[in-house]
């Protein structure tokens, strides 16, 4: 653990997990158990490792299972603050109502992905790049599912698109939807809508000349996403091979 990590994540986990439909439909996407435990759970663990205790946990479908599970987060010696979204308001429009709980730099975490993300390592980097946000990105060979980066030889990013159509794929690093970024992130977040990370904010903040930064995951850091039942089926046999 690194005294120098932040202290601070929020974790998105109010997905409705509509690929994974019928196993979310009593469950969040992020409660689907891999390993005999919840991929929340896993992720929860992992940040405490670091040193990563003070939680907010945002909620939406089927949230009470999520609040039950975790009640306080004392058991895995973290804070665990809820909030909870009758409506979903995107990826990035679920932070705007935090600013009174975020009085620091912290992590973003999507809650449905696992990953060994080492967060001391990706802090350094974010440090060393005095960028407003520094994303973990992946090589995926078919990156059309996700978010692509372009990158410079410092691993300053250029350029950000969304699910891209294949014939606009410029790059195959991909977030892996976890960040490290500066309170002041929180201006940058619409006052209103549904603004989405990839689709607003990250663009937004690249045109306006901000600087973002990407941290390479290593083979060891590997993230396992879930967006299908197939992809469950995968990650649940490599984790029994781990």
């Amino acid at each position: 653990m690194s005294a120098n990590c932040p202290t601070q994540a929020v974790i998105l986990a109010a997905g409705s997990g509509t690929r994974l439909r019928p196993i979310t439909n009593d469950i969040p996407k992020c409660m689907v158990e891999v390993g005999g435990r919840p991929l929340l759970e896993h992720t929860v663990r992992w940040l405490a490792s670091f040193g990563v205790s003070d939680l907010v946990i945002n909620l939406h479908h089927r949230g009470n299972v999520i609040s039950d599970y975790f009640a306080d987060g004392g058991k895995w010696g973290v804070r665990i603050t809820y909030s909870h979204e009758p409506e979903v308001q995107g990826t990035a429009g679920a932070l705007r109502n935090l600013s009174g709980l975020l009085d620091g730099p912290f992590l973003v975490w999507y809650g449905d992905n696992l990953s060994k993300c080492s967060i001391d390592r990706l802090w350094e980097s974010h440090r060393a790049s005095s960028a407003l946000v520094t994303i973990a990105v992946h090589y995926r060979d078919d990156p059309t599912s996700s978010g692509i980066v372009a990158l410079d030889d410092d691993d300053r990013i250029l350029r950000f698109r969304e699910k891209p159509a294949r014939g606009d794929v410029f790059s195959h690093w991909v977030s892996a939807g976890i960040m490290a970024v500066e309170q002041r992130v929180l201006d940058a977040i619409p006052r209103d809508g549904k603004p989405d990370w990839g689709r607003d904010v990250l663009p937004s903040m690249l045109a306006t000349g901000e600087t973002l930064h990407a941290y390479r995951l290593s083979s060891n850091e590997n993230l396992m996403w879930i967006d299908t039942a197939e992809d469950l089926d995968r990650v649940r046999a490599a984790w029994v091979g781990a």
